[in-house]
């Protein structure tokens, strides 16, 4: 398995640094929407180096196509900070941003987005298009194809199962 149980207890108990980090426990949230069959997508929202806010896909469960990670995840940190402004904030994504997301992301002026493996279907953060390149009142810093690989696999291997059990009849 991709993200294992000693990786995700190790990302929780010590504290991210970096880029790669943030992602990595992007990347537990997104095998923990997975184990719920969900689409393996994790979102951690970040402000002065420390996690304030996490998101997983939830649209299944929840019956709800808003429930997705980044959603989730801007969510809880405009109720935890009290303010829809997430201005010194920096989203990790393991997926790049839908339409909807990346809305989001600039109507909550989140400072800055990282994301792990490109969309080539609903990606718009540079991949179909670029919401963030539009005259937009907001366009915050991006950073794309952090561990690309780890969040892309994560995926194929979700979908291939999918795939699979279908074949099968279940």
């Amino acid at each position: 398995m991709l993200v294992d149980k000693f990786l995700c207890a190790l990302y929780n108990c010590r504290r991210p640094q970096g880029d790669e980090d943030f992602m990595r426990t992007a990347l537990c949230l997104a095998e923990r929407a997975r184990r719920r069959d969900e689409v393996p997508v994790g979102a951690v929202l970040v402000r002065a180096g420390k996690i304030i806010a996490v998101g997983g896909n939830r649209r299944e469960r929840g019956r709800n196509a808003l429930a997705h990670a980044e959603l989730e995840a801007i969510g809880a940190g405009c109720k935890r900070l009290r303010s829809w402004r997430l201005e010194d904030c920096t989203l990790y994504v393991t997926l790049e941003p839908c339409p909807m997301c990346a809305g989001a992301i600039v109507n909550s002026r989140l400072e800055r987005v990282v994301f792990g493996a490109y969309d080539p279907k609903a990606g718009a953060a540079g991949s179909v298009f670029n919401l963030f390149q539009m005259p937009l009142n907001h366009k915050p810093e991006l950073t794309g194809g952090v561990l690309a690989q780890d969040c892309g696999q994560i995926l194929t291997d979700f979908f291939r199962g999918k795939r699979n059990k279908k074949k099968q009849g279940g």
